[in-house]
């Protein structure tokens, strides 16, 4: 019902869009950008469920973009829908500015913040780090088949793999019929969640369902969907008896999923980013012998990005935040598993020589595969309806039967 409401209120706002402010600053000029934005006090609102992407910003880019521009960066907890309610409700009070500056986003996000015109934009080529990106790779270049059109900066590349445990698994399953052979053999021992890691994964199976992925490809396809996800709905129904709890409920988040496989109630876990497992057991929440993997079916692989509210007051010093958070050094900085382990969005073939040596020296994953290994199993991140009818279909075929 949430997304509904939310879905009514972005059509009745679509027609009644307020105009940005008008701004004194030249947006195009990036030296004006550099000698306006400094010294200024902005609002980043993103995710903060992970202890190394927080230490990330809080240790690393938060007193860098301190020392180079006097900048102070307060960051709030809240994504997807508290986004998008948050500057909905500001376009609808016709408030002057945002108490936002940067959001990290994607996908769904993106597609309900640009259908109410809260996003300021095209911005990102005015960023000098931004002729280095890989906009040329439709997994960047993209966002859930969306062209970014310069209203979103991209940040990071991921791909979804899925986590099990060496010592209690010793080949895990590769295709959807090994993987209900498992799950069969071994009742119990394997879930996903039922928010965006467990839907990924269901977009996925949806994918591999299809005679051809560009069948899903592109804008929603009524008739397709339906043809697969009867499919879909099929196989999951086969397998909900021997999951986790035998399917009854599924676990909240990937969080609790984590959980559950740290105590060893389940085998397996899941990840959007592929590089995850290496940084879990570095904290200790999973055991050494948790490995990382992608099945033969494939996995959704996605970027990451920075949008600026249309309403921001500080868009030059917010501006100069993203830039900073794109440079090869912090690209490079966050792709280290101890660190983060996200994936950078920058062509390394683009990269002066000078730049390049900030990649040369990044710890090696230990528990998962390389990236250039993952590739040929990627799949496309789907337009964002697909997410919202495999939402309610999973809560109405799957969950309330």
């Amino acid at each position: 019902m949430k997304r509904i409401f939310i879905l009514v209120c972005l059509i009745s706002l679509w027609s009644c869009k307020t105009e940005e402010p008008s701004s004194k600053i030249d947006l195009s000029n990036w030296e004006n950008i550099k000698e306006q934005g400094k010294d200024q006090e902005i609002s980043m609102m993103m995710w903060m469920g992970d202890p190394k992407i927080n230490a990330y910003m809080s240790d690393y880019i938060l007193p860098k973009i301190k020392s180079e521009y006097g900048i102070d960066v307060n960051i709030v907890n809240g994504q997807g829908n508290v986004i998008v309610q948050s500057l909905m409700s500001e376009l609808q009070a016709d408030v002057d500015e945002s108490e936002i500056d940067l959001v990290w986003i994607n996908g769904e996000t993106f597609y309900q913040l640009r259908q109410i015109d809260a996003l300021h934009g095209p911005w990102t080529s005015v960023l000098p780090n931004s002729e280095y990106i890989n906009l040329e790779n439709d997994f960047i270049g993209k966002d859930f088949q969306q062209d970014i059109n310069g209203f979103e900066l991209p940040w990071g590349n991921v791909q979804m793999t899925v986590i099990y445990d060496s010592r209690k698994v010793d080949s895990p399953p590769k295709t959807k019929d090994e993987l209900l052979a498992f799950v069969v053999k071994n009742p119990g021992k394997f879930t996903f969640d039922n928010h965006f890691t467990g839907l990924t994964f269901l977009k996925s199976l949806l994918i591999s369902f299809a005679e051809n992925p560009n069948e899903l490809y592109g804008d929603f396809n009524e008739k397709n969907y339906r043809k697969y996800s009867e499919k879909l709905w099929d196989y999951i129904d086969k397998i909900k008896p021997y999951l986790w709890q035998k399917g009854e409920v599924f676990p909240e988040n990937v969080a609790q999923m984590h959980q559950l496989f740290a105590s060893g109630e389940i085998w397996f876990t899941m990840s959007n980013n592929d590089s995850e497992v290496d940084n879990k057991i570095t904290e200790g929440l999973f055991p050494e012998s948790a490995r990382a993997y992608v099945p033969e079916f494939g996995t959704i692989q996605n970027s990451h990005y920075l949008g600026i509210p249309k309403l921001s007051k500080y868009k030059s010093s917010a501006m100069l935040f993203a830039n900073l958070m794109i440079s090869a050094e912090a690209q490079a900085k966050k792709m280290s598993p101890e660190i983060w382990g996200d994936g950078t969005v920058l062509s390394l073939d683009k990269l002066p020589e000078d730049q390049l040596q900030y990649f040369e020296n990044i710890t090696s994953r230990k528990h998962a595969p390389e990236r250039e290994n993952l590739q040929k199993f990627a799949l496309m991140e789907l337009s964002p309806e697909y997410m919202i009818r495999l939402s309610e279909d999973f809560r109405n075929k799957i969950i309330n039967q």
